[in-house]
């Protein structure tokens, strides 16, 4: 009989799926040390090796596809007992899952806040990545709810909108643009813009309002980070798009200027997103309904006539 425990199944599943030892370690919130350890503890008890690494690229052995493919059963099966036994307890206790893009961190904490301090016996595990890593985990059921810009067409998903998102073009306060009014749009696809990396959901609004005008963007740098892209902003590197909720309520604290540009601002929401057949734990439902009452935690900000 194997002798093997349930954090070592999660260790090795997150390692086969994403086929990196750090990725998993970021993942499960642990060192990079502690998911070898696991896997090294499940492949002794398993007697043979599960992982082999050639260069940089790790691949499973002959043993390690057979485990992966019958593991994820196992994990959810153990999630869905996870779940009954929160919903027997009622949302006293639980956990509550949440995977949302990066943007959102300058507002979710807002929500979160007041949530766990009208229910102080439920824990969140939220995780802030980027939109693919959102739709990865989407796709694979491993969060109660999802929260992101632009939900995918593509998936059996129910998807509610709880809040306004205005994204706005933003510019160096000293740039000659942040002077003018009724800018055209033909006028600023000529500049240079700094944009976050392709599949986010501002860069894959913005693309698709200037595709479907006979415009592109002419892009002179992609960053990961809404932070560093007001920096470059600020620094002049080129104009940049962003939501208002990553703003200062005065801009000029930023260093950059809102510009009155044709068809902006844009305006669109902030979505909760969960697969369609899937079944919310007790915990999970109790958030939704605390969000739609509480929305107005967050401040509603219009943004300045420019």
């Amino acid at each position: 009989m194997l002798h093997v425990t349930l954090r070592q199944l999660r260790t090795f599943e997150a390692v086969a799926r994403l086929r990196s030892f750090s990725r998993a370690a970021e993942e499960q919130h642990v060192t990079q040390p502690t998911v070898s350890k696991q896997i090294r503890l499940l492949q002794d008890a398993v007697g043979l090796p599960l992982l082999e690494q050639i260069g940089k690229r790790i691949y499973l052995t002959q043993a390690g596809e057979a485990l992966y493919a019958t593991c994820g059963g196992w994990l959810d099966t153990w999630g869905r007992f996870e779940q009954t036994i929160a919903d027997l307890r009622g949302v006293k206790q639980g956990r509550l899952r949440i995977a949302t893009v990066t943007t959102t961190k300058y507002f979710m904490p807002r929500l979160l806040g007041p949530f766990c301090a009208q229910y102080p016996g439920i824990d969140i595990a939220l995780e802030v990545v980027n939109r693919d890593r959102v739709l990865e985990r989407l796709a694979r059921n491993q969060d109660d709810l999802y929260v992101m810009g632009v939900p995918p067409d593509d998936l059996d998903i129910i998807r509610e909108p709880f809040l306004e998102n205005t994204l706005m073009v933003l510019a160096a306060a000293s740039h000659p643009l942040a002077q003018r009014r009724s800018i055209t749009l033909g006028e600023v696809a000529k500049q240079p813009f700094i944009l976050r990396e392709r599949g986010s959901g501002t860069r894959l609004t913005v693309e698709r309002m200037f595709r479907e005008r006979g415009l592109s963007l002419n892009v002179r740098m992609e960053l990961g980070s809404n932070e560093a892209i007001k920096q470059a902003v600020a620094g002049g590197l080129g104009l940049g798009i962003l939501s208002l909720s990553t703003l200062h309520p005065d801009p000029s604290l930023d260093e950059v200027a809102m510009l009155d540009v044709e068809d902006f601002p844009i305006r669109r929401h902030w979505y909760l997103v969960w697969p369609r057949d899937k079944q919310l734990s007790v915990v999970a439902a109790a958030f939704l309904d605390f969000l739609r009452g509480h929305v107005d935690l967050l401040m509603h900000r219009e943004p300045p006539r420019v």
